[in-house]
């Protein structure tokens, strides 16, 4: 079987949630976190290692809560982002307080990543269509080491991934009638709004956005070759930063737009159905609690999740 791997961003440094680490509060009622459910739904579609993407600050907690456990059921590797790993000649701007984005997040692991890979946020829950889904692309149908990059990625349905609690950033996508990505655009500061949703542009415009739109979650399946994509496009992002500008971010969504409309890669939308839930605001956690709850009492999981878990 072709190794594949799941890496899991978790350094985000979850100012939304109150300065807690939201990646690591307890949502299960054995006190599994989000990751927890992920890294089940991801071994059982058939990835064979997990890497964390940490701060190093973050190390010692993260492997007390979840590393520890989980490097008893499969191979794990760490990496580590940190706002002052750059390229050669560049240096952390004064004030920079706000991690790189995701495009350097992917692009710290690039030393422990050898196989094609599924990228997701640790405070995401996903369902396991999407797990089932890339694993069988990455597998079966990817074409690694070859240009145009083959790329897929995780489509939810919008209105499966909105917060009760505020507004929510995502990728959202224009897809062709054959499952091809046309374009991804961030869009920020979602809320649904009647039978739409709401948004800002980068303008910080607002738009409207049909709630059955496909949108990304940062759930793709990515070949090892894309990390050199990554590796010579991060010096190209930081040249083109004003001095005073120390929030923006090297996004994979605009990454992987930027590719698409030079026809650099083919992204392979696949739509899942399953609802998203995560925790984006402090006051999710209650409603995800319940949600896990509710998939543990229809048969979706066991309890405890991996002792005698399915």
């Amino acid at each position: 079987m072709k190794e594949t791997s799941l890496v899991i961003m978790a350094a985000g440094i979850g100012s939304r949630f109150g300065g807690g680490i939201k990646q690591l509060e307890p949502v299960g009622p054995s006190g599994e976190i989000i990751m927890d459910y992920s890294i089940h739904d991801a071994l059982e579609a058939g990835f064979n290692k997990i890497v964390f993407i940490i701060r190093k600050n973050l190390e010692e907690d993260f492997k007390e809560i979840i590393g520890k456990r989980i490097e008893g059921i499969a191979p794990v590797a760490y990496a580590y982002q940190e706002l002052d790993d750059l390229p050669e000649g560049f240096q952390k701007p004064e004030g920079r307080t706000k991690p790189w984005g995701t495009g350097q997040a992917i692009l710290c692991a690039k030393a422990v990543i050898d196989e094609p890979f599924a990228v997701i946020n640790a405070d995401d829950y996903y369902g396991k269509e999407g797990f089932v889904k890339i694993h069988d692309y990455l597998v079966h149908e990817m074409n690694c080491g070859t240009k145009p990059y083959d790329i897929c990625m995780g489509g939810f349905i919008l209105g499966n991934t909105l917060s009760e609690n505020g507004g929510v950033t995502r990728g959202v996508c224009q897809v062709d009638e054959n499952g091809i990505l046309k374009e991804v655009t961030e869009t920020y500061d979602i809320r649904k709004k009647g039978p739409e949703a709401e948004g800002r542009n980068e303008a910080g415009e607002p738009v409207l956005i049909p709630l059955e739109q496909n949108v990304s979650m940062n759930m793709w399946g990515l070949s090892p070759e894309f990390l050199m994509e990554l590796e010579k496009g991060f010096p190209e992002f930081l040249k083109a930063q004003k001095k005073e500008d120390l929030k923006s971010e090297y996004l994979l969504p605009k990454i992987i737009d930027r590719l698409v409309q030079s026809n650099q890669a083919k992204v392979r939308v696949l739509e899942t159905k399953d609802k998203w839930f995560g925790v984006t605001y402090k006051e999710d956690k209650p409603a995800v609690a319940a949600a896990i709850q509710k998939l543990i009492s229809e048969g979706v999981y066991k309890t405890p999740l991996f002792n005698g878990g399915n």
